[in-house]
């Protein structure tokens, strides 16, 4: 009797302490954050010196304005307060491009009804993709209307961007869908224009990741 009594007290101690347990458990790992890093706090290195740099300071996206696939004029003031995905494509791309455009679907599709989140596909050959092509190729992507804006610019000016704006390399192709080279990076840019995350668009792990990381930049904790 006096073991069974004994196994009977080790087995109460033991269910009251599970709540101590667990309370001890959320006050010790309750309050961890996930952590989204702000890239280029201290500026970006541009050994080459192609870039106009305004400071060695928090680096940010600088002003630009394209025409969309419907001929609206969208770039970094539109940004200002949402959280942005941006890619550099172009429409005769016969490599990367099309899997990037289906991965770009899926973020869209992934914040569909998100208003604070928007993707940005800006064309490196701007000649050729003209906003006209850009509309047609948004509607083969089921791009949504003041969701997913195609851009067009000036060469120079896009080149500019992509390599001194978000950090991607970027060569023109001059008109040769082959020799054209950039990066299947998607960048993740906060509603500060900071960039804080860069993400394969041909990986569908790295895409899930970036859906995973634009909720916690507009819900959760950073």
């Amino acid at each position: 009797m006096k073991v069974v009594r004994l196994l009977q007290g080790m087995v109460l101690v033991c269910i009251l302490m599970v709540p101590v347990l667990i309370i001890l458990f959320l006050r010790n790992f309750g309050e961890n954050e996930y952590e989204i890093p702000v890239l280029y706090e201290n500026g970006i290195q541009d050994p080459f010196g192609d870039c106009e740099l305004d400071s060695a300071g928090q680096h940010y996206i600088p002003e630009f304005e394209f025409v969309s696939q419907d001929s609206s004029r969208i770039g970094k003031s539109e940004m200002e307060g949402k959280v942005t995905i941006v890619d550099f494509f172009f429409t005769s791309c016969p490599s990367i491009c099309p899997v990037m455009s289906l991965e770009m679907e899926r973020v869209q599709d992934a914040f569909r009804n998100e208003e604070q989140v928007q993707l940005y596909s800006i064309s490196i050959d701007p000649e050729y993709d003209t906003p006209e092509v850009l509309k047609e190729y948004s509607e083969l992507h089921g791009a949504t209307k003041g969701k997913w804006f195609f851009l067009n610019g000036p060469k120079e000016e896009v080149y500019d961007l992509a390599r001194c704006g978000f950090v991607l390399p970027t060569i023109d192709g001059e008109g040769v869908p082959e020799n054209f080279t950039h990066s299947d990076k998607l960048a993740l840019i906060d509603g500060e224009g900071r960039i804080r995350g860069y993400y394969s668009g041909t990986n569908r792990e790295e895409v899930d990741l970036l859906i995973l990381e634009t909720k916690i930049l507009l819900h959760g904790k950073q």
